[in-house]
């Protein structure tokens, strides 16, 4: 498994373990899936309690514990109010059996007054987390979100550690989503955990292959096809990837990272931008 530094001396697996990947089996194939994780050189996991209403983080806990020394965890909240946000994370830490997070992130910044405000204003989450930090029990604050004008709005309030977006190939060179976030991230020293790395597009009306599919959105199936759009994303200046919660997608991405990670040919391109201009990216370009 490949590795590449995050903060200080904490280096990351460049593929993540998301607990979406646990929905929907029990106890016993959560454990193996998370052991055999674990065998394969991940160190990394993410998880959030509004994941399956905290069938995710029931899972990972139990399966993670043998494990969680040695191992980065992050997990997030989308309460915005510190009474809140205290429930929750107390909560969080007794399903996932640990005493701190390695990473805990704000989920899903919005680009509203209203949800920036919320979190940084007086008896806001920001209050409580950066509390648990220097108690101990949170060692980096990140956030994530999914529009550049969140992302940006979100970096100019608050040093945080590192931020958690989609990176994906369609959505940055169809519509240029990502560049502005990579570019203001990396110039603050802010490390990038990439998500949706493996998208093609929106679901497109019709397509049956949405029925029981745990991604939104319409991923790459062919494994081939997966490996690209993977190493194009981890070709960027980012640490690590969290794949998409399907096992397919999921075993694909850490196959390829058993060797270190190698750019494109200019072939290999050209083969994985062949339909972009019929593409649906999830994310047009969103500029502040």
């Amino acid at each position: 498994m490949e590795y590449r530094t995050y903060k200080d001396q904490d280096s990351l697996s460049v593929i993540g373990c998301g607990g979406v990947l646990l929905l929907g089996y029990d106890q016993r194939e959560s454990d193996r899936i998370v052991s055999e994780a674990v065998d394969q050189g991940i160190n990394y996991f993410d998880v959030a309690p509004s994941y399956g209403n905290g069938e995710a983080e029931m899972r990972m806990g139990p399966a993670l514990e043998p494990y969680r020394e040695d191992c980065f965890l992050a997990c997030k909240t989308m309460e915005r109010s510190a009474d809140k946000a205290a429930f929750e994370f107390k909560q969080s830490l007794k399903r996932m059996r640990t005493d701190h997070f390695d990473l805990y992130q704000l989920h899903a910044i919005f680009h509203t007054d209203k949800d920036i405000d919320a979190a940084f204003s007086k008896g806001g989450v920001m209050e409580l987390l950066i509390r648990k930090k220097e108690e101990g029990q949170i060692r980096y604050l990140g956030f994530s979100a999914h529009s550049s004008a969140a992302a940006l709005a979100a970096m100019d309030r608050y040093p945080f550690d590192s931020i958690l977006f989609p990176l994906n190939y369609a959505c940055y060179l169809k519509g240029g989503f990502g560049k502005e976030i990579l570019q203001a991230a990396e110039a603050r020293g802010i490390a990038r955990l990439g998500l949706k790395a493996m998208a093609r597009q929106e679901w497109q009306i019709g397509d049956a292959r949405r029925e029981g599919n745990k991604c939104w959105y319409e991923p790459h199936f062919d494994p081939e096809m997966i490996k690209l759009a993977i190493r194009w994303t981890l070709s960027q200046p980012i640490t690590a990837i969290v794949p998409s919660g399907e096992i397919l997608q999921f075993s694909t991405a850490v196959e390829l990272a058993q060797e270190p990670i190698k750019p494109l040919s200019e072939e290999e391109f050209g083969v994985l931008t062949a339909d972009l201009e019929e593409l649906y990216p999830m994310f047009p370009r969103v500029t502040p």
